[in-house]
This record gives structure tokens, C-alpha cells and sequence, in this order.
């Protein structure tokens, strides 16, 4: 759909459930995650031919692929025998390599503008925070020092902020802060605020909502809009529930 919500189309057929797409940085193409048969799958879709490609099946858990600002490779975690790692494909050949190598849970893998560092969360500190490390999984740092859970990091187009999502005290909250963990700002909150995108300018951010469920049905799921600055957050209109959005690189 268009940033405000028009134009609507659907590019999958609703038979399998299909999970966090991801633009490429030429927007020809999305990555994302599907279950067919009980079985994650990474595919990346041609928006221009309609064309899908499945990159992998994978016997564990596999969680939000992303593409390298390059668009040669995909960064995704994955789960195997109860460990969660960071690992990169490389589209052409398929080679997978292996990023993060720890017992913890490390997830939710962003790399920078200029692809030289990954920001991801982690619980190696013994609660879910933020930590950025070199495109090899070399120099790790710990960035989120607040309190609460932080989760979902993307790095903004300008590499100048990391947007986030943070748990603390029964709430949601959807934030920024700069690559060395200082200035954190906190911009919306809820029931279930989650999943921030950027623009491509990197004044606005897109997250989804859920709110409250009342007598035990569940709460709608929306897309809002909100800049940098923490004002003028807005809904977004889609013709049902909406999660997981993923904002474009500028269209030539």
C-alpha cells in the first residue's frame, strides 16, 4: 500500500501464514517468513513479475529476515536445539554463515547504513536488551541500559538512530536512541506497541497496535504513524488488521 494507507493490494493468497516482510534496497523485492506445512520458510518475492523464490527451509525457528543494504544477502536469526543465532545468506550461492555463536537467545538482526555494523536483541545479559557488533559478530556492545525489556532494532536510514521496542511495567512502548545507547527517547505506548519501520527520509516511524481486548475477544490490530519528535501520531486505515509493516526506500 502507499504510506497513507492507499492502494491496497494483497500479494500473497492467504493459504499460509507469512510473517515480517522486508524491502530490498532496490524495492524490486521482499524477504519474508512463511510457514508451509508447519515449516518456516525465507522467500523473497518480485514485486515487478509476482514471482516468489524460497531461499531456505528450515527445520528450526527461523525469525525476521532482513536484506543487507547492499541487497546481495539476507540477515535472519535462527533457532536450533534451543539456540537462537544470528547467521547471514548470501542470495546468489545460498551460503549461510553463522554471526552470533552463544547460548543466549540472539535475535531481531538490523545492519547500519553503510552494512558495517548489526544491531540485534539479546538476553546474554540475563534480560532481553539491545547490542551492536561488526557485519562479522566481532566488538560486541551492549547499548540498552534503561529499564525493561528492549526488543525489534532497526537502524534508522541515516545511521544516526536506532529505533526499538521496549517492555516495561505491563506496557509497550515504541522508542529511539543513538547508536551508542544515549539519548533514549520513548514516543508511543500501549497494550501492544511493536515492530517500528522507518522512513526513508528518517523522520517517521510506522509500528503496528493492539488494543486491549474487551470480554475476552481480541483487541483490533492497527498501524500508526508517528515523527521522531513524538507528535502527530496517526492511524493508518487498512481494510483488516495490520501488523509488521515495512517502509520502502525512496521509488525512483
Amino acid at each position: 500500500m502507499d504510506q497513507d494507507g492507499e492502494n491496497h493490494q494483497f500479494l500473497t493468497n492467504g493459504n499460509f501464514l507469512v510473517l515480517t516482510p522486508r524491502f530490498s534496497p532496490n524495492t524490486q523485492e521482499i524477504t519474508y517468513l512463511a510457514y508451509y506445512n508447519n515449516e518456516p520458510r525465507v522467500y523473497i518475492f518480485n514485486l515487478l513479475t509476482g514471482e516468489q523464490e524460497m531461499l531456505g527451509s528450515f527445520p528450526g525457528m527461523t525469525f525476521a529476515p532482513r536484506f543487507s543494504p547492499d541487497g546481495s544477502s539476507i540477515i535472519m536469526s535462527y533457532s536450533n536445539n534451543g539456540v537462537t543465532d544470528i547467521y547471514t545468506m548470501n542470495i546468489k550461492n545460498q551460503n549461510v554463515k553463522r554471526i552470533t555463536n552463544s547460548p543466549s537467545i540472539d535475535t531481531s538482526p538490523s545492519f547500519s547504513p553503510d552494512g558495517k555494523q548489526i544491531v540485534f536483541n539479546s538476553d546474554r545479559g540475563g534480560t532481553q536488551q539491545l547490542y551492536v557488533m561488526d557485519e562479522k559478530g566481532r566488538g560486541v556492545k551492549r547499548i540498552s541500559f534503561g529499564k525493561g525489556r528492549y526488543a525489534t532494532p532497526v537502524w534508522s536510514p541515516k545511521g544516526d538512530l536506532i529505533s526499538f521496542t521496549k517492555m516495561y511495567k505491563g506496557l509497550f512502548y515504541v522508542g529511539v536512541m543513538k547508536p551508542d545507547g544515549s539519548g533514549e527517547r520513548l514516543l508511543a505506548k500501549g497494550y501492544l506497541v511493536e515492530g517500528p519501520t522507518w522512513a526513508p527520509n528518517g523522520r517517521v516511524l510506522m509500528y503496528f497496535k493492539q488494543n486491549r481486548p474487551k470480554n475476552k475477544k481480541t483487541g483490533s490490530v492497527n498501524l500508526y504513524k508517528i515523527d521522531v519528535a513524538g507528535f502527530k501520531e496517526l492511524k493508518i486505515i487498512t481494510p483488516a488488521d495490520a501488523s509488521d509493516p515495512a517502509w520502502s526506500p525512496l521509488i525512483p
